[in-house]
């Protein structure tokens, strides 16, 4: 019983996995070696890349987002784009390379999807919703409760853009002194030096 439960758990099977990408790998290169076009990755190792992103999908921390289906699409993409920069030499585990890849392209569009959002905000602010929404005294409660809600997204989305406005200074790099003036400066704080001893 306990073969059957792991083998549930470990949904890629990473040996196979490295197998295949040093097979892809070797055929690339001899490709590039022959000019000839680059060969299409084989199914196997986009399948793995397919469990890879669904699963990672379903983590606490990405499963509730409504554009889950975007995030997998772009964390298979960027596997694709950078699976030449595998080495099986530096590592041998394929699995959790493709897993990190996956991880940062998701957070790279859930950062893409809240600028979107906060740019939908900002508009909803310049509009006049009373305007759209017809008068005070033509509104029932349903839209009154809606138009209500949208004031307090749009202060709580302007509180936000507030905090991003001024983002913390880099560091500026200290000034490096040429070997002259290097030279000048050991001169003048050595007669310095001399002068207290005196």
């Amino acid at each position: 019983m306990k073969k059957d439960e792991n083998k549930n758990r470990h949904y890629v099977d990473n040996k196979k996995f490295l197998e295949a990408i040093i097979e892809y790998r070797n055929a690339r290169q001899s490709a590039e070696e022959a000019g000839e076009e680059k060969p299409r990755v084989p199914n196997f190792v986009g399948e793995c890349l397919v469990k890879i992103a669904n699963h990672l999908a379903y983590k606490a921390n990405f499963v509730n987002y409504t554009f889950r289906d975007e995030m997998i699409l772009d964390g298979i993409e960027n596997c694709i784009t950078y699976i030449d920069n595998f080495d099986p030499d530096k590592s041998k585990n394929p699995f959790a390379y493709f897993t990190q890849i996956t991880y940062y392209a998701f957070l790279r569009r859930i950062e893409k999807e809240k600028k979107h959002i906060r740019l939908k905000q900002k508009y909803i602010m310049n509009m006049n919703l009373d305007d759209i929404f017809g008068q005070e005294h033509d509104m029932d409660s349903n839209t009154s409760e809606y138009l209500d809600f949208l004031k307090k997204q749009i202060d709580e989305s302007s509180q936000i853009d507030k905090k991003h406005e001024n983002p913390k200074q880099p560091k500026k790099r200290p000034k490096y002194l040429d070997d002259e003036q290097a030279l000048e400066l050991a001169k003048e704080k050595i007669e310095a030096l001399k002068t207290i001893d005196n």
